[in-house]
């Protein structure tokens, strides 16, 4: 029996994964970002050990949930999966960021600096990353115009440096990225060709530890079938360097 813990589980591909998860006999704890969806995301999987409440879209509530994810560990398995698509992510918010970068990029950050290590990290990309703006300049929007498209191409690319700094950093740790495909989700959308299931068993079964997909090696960039090359850029050090080093400026939150 694997410990995981699922971030932004109250709905869509978290939710589904949680579910193969629960009913293959593993301890899944759930997070939402309030109340009310943690009431609905543990009656969706009665079978979760537990729901984390917290609030990532500020530094401040990363810390907060971090600390909560720390008391109730430890874990064999975190998903970042939350995120904010490109219709939701019109925000700024208090630390005066863009909504896309705080939520898809900064938090994911943040937790694993404070978060106690587990075996296997996994972090929800996309394929939209290969769009991203990868001069890594003025990643907060804060001094350009908001472009909400763009922004979330950009922070599935960030996605892709975070899990390929901390699988060099952490080489204890299984540290992947996964483009789940465009399903039909709050996110996603109607219109979207594909389902959960596909996305959902790949989650599963990397944090479940068969790793059918990934194998035992680290740093790779995960589809739902096996391992995909992602934009070129991804896989360069200094990249991945740079944007831990801007994550550790905004957030004042040191990678170990």
């Amino acid at each position: 029996m694997a410990r995981i813990l699922i971030t932004g589980s109250s709905d869509g591909i978290g939710q589904a994964a949680a579910k193969i998860l629960v009913d293959q006999g593993h301890k899944v704890t759930l997070h939402a970002r309030n109340d009310d969806r943690a009431a609905s995301a543990h009656k969706a999987v009665p079978g979760a050990a537990g729901v984390l409440i917290g609030d990532i879209s500020t530094i401040a509530g990363s810390k907060d949930l971090a600390k909560k994810a720390n008391e109730a560990g430890p874990w064999d398995a975190i998903v970042h999966n939350a995120g904010l698509g490109p219709s939701s992510s019109v925000f700024k918010t208090a630390d005066g960021f863009a909504s896309t970068f705080a939520v898809n990029s900064l938090a994911p950050y943040i937790l694993t600096c404070l978060m106690s290590k587990p075996k296997r990290l996994l972090y929800l990309s996309s394929g939209l990353h290969s769009g991203a703006d990868d001069s890594l300049r003025d990643v907060t929007w804060s001094n350009r115009s908001y472009e909400s498209f763009q922004a979330y191409n950009d922070s599935k690319f960030h996605d892709i440096l975070l899990a390929n700094f901390v699988a060099r950093r952490w080489t204890d740790v299984q540290s992947c990225s996964l483009d789940p495909g465009w399903v039909k989700t709050k996110m996603g959308g109607g219109g979207a060709p594909g389902t959960t299931d596909a996305p959902a068993k790949a989650i599963a079964d990397f944090a479940s530890g068969e790793r059918k997909i990934s194998g035992e090696e680290t740093g790779q960039y995960l589809g739902v079938g096996g391992p995909k090359t992602p934009k070129d850029s991804a896989l360069d050090k200094a990249k991945q360097d740079e944007f831990v080093k801007i994550c550790e400026e905004l957030s004042g939150v040191k990678l170990p």
